[in-house]
């Protein structure tokens, strides 16, 4: 809290869009449920809390398609999000960021404050986290990629078996998206961030193994869990209340961020 107040007044800020978090794959998620679950809420809480007493003009709250229930209806709409329990191994993780909803619904009635909460889908690309133990999905597979390239392996391993799909969001574009919402919304009700799509983890790695030009083999561990079933989100609000639609293909920002990889991690002969 004491670092919180001395943030708020040596920035002095007039608008705070809070991206923080302590976030993690499928792995990080089952190693850390306690970890996930307090930080991200205390972080979160604290903020809020110290942003109304020091007066800030607007809170933007970055949430996560995590906090979903496990089996909400395809497409997820705003409308679903608390009709059931998320799944299970990132629900400490949904839970605690949607609480901070909760708490700017209950700010903006009892004090007035001007806070919205945006909901993305899955975000990759340039200086995401690559560390194998803590990495989402797009990074963790263009790195055993890239890796195995580099290494000369002729398999990869990859968790799961390959029937979940998710829905991916490139980050120019959903840096694009919360600086429009942050610009022309105001409203109480959460709002999606997606592009709209829906990939199975299968064709993911297909994609990536085409662009990369691995040769080898894929193994499927289905020891390891897929996670939640399907994830894709209604994007029509984000374009209805600020005129948001993600504009990056699939192909392309996977081909931009595994150009980075190779750029940043990957020494020249």
């Amino acid at each position: 809290m004491e670092s919180v107040k001395k943030l708020y007044n040596d920035a002095q800020p007039d608008i705070v869009i809070h991206l923080a978090a302590t976030v993690g794959g499928i792995g990080a998620n089952r190693e850390n449920p306690g970890k996930f679950f307090y930080d991200n809420l205390m972080m979160g809480v604290q903020l809020i809390e110290e942003g109304r007493i020091y007066g800030i003009e607007k809170f933007v709250c970055i949430g996560t398609v995590c906090a979903y229930p496990k089996f909400a209806p395809i497409p997820f709409r705003e409308e679903d999000l608390w009709n059931g329990y998320p799944e299970e191994t990132n629900a400490p993780y949904g839970i605690a960021k949607k609480a901070l909803l909760v708490q700017l619904q209950a700010y903006k009635q009892q004090y007035g404050f001007n806070g919205i909460y945006l909901l993305p889908v899955n975000l990759y690309g340039p200086f995401d986290n690559f560390n194998p133990n803590t990495s989402h999905v797009v990074p963790a597979l263009i790195k055993k990629f890239i890796d195995a390239i580099v290494k000369r392996k002729d398999e990869i391993l990859v968790w799961g078996t390959g029937k979940a799909t998710r829905e991916f969001q490139y980050v120019e574009d959903a840096a694009e998206g919360i600086v429009l919402a942050t610009e022309r919304y105001s409203g109480t009700g959460p709002v999606n961030l997606g592009a709209g799509f829906e990939i199975s983890i299968k064709d993911l790695v297909d994609k990536i193994t085409e662009l990369t030009e691995f040769r080898g083999r894929i193994i499927w561990d289905s020891t390891k869990p897929d996670g939640q079933p399907r994830r894709m989100l209604n994007t029509s609000k984000a374009e209805q209340f600020f005129g948001y639609k993600a504009k990056t293909s699939l192909g392309e920002g996977l081909k931009k961020t595994i150009n980075w990889y190779k750029e940043n991690f990957i020494k020249s002969p």
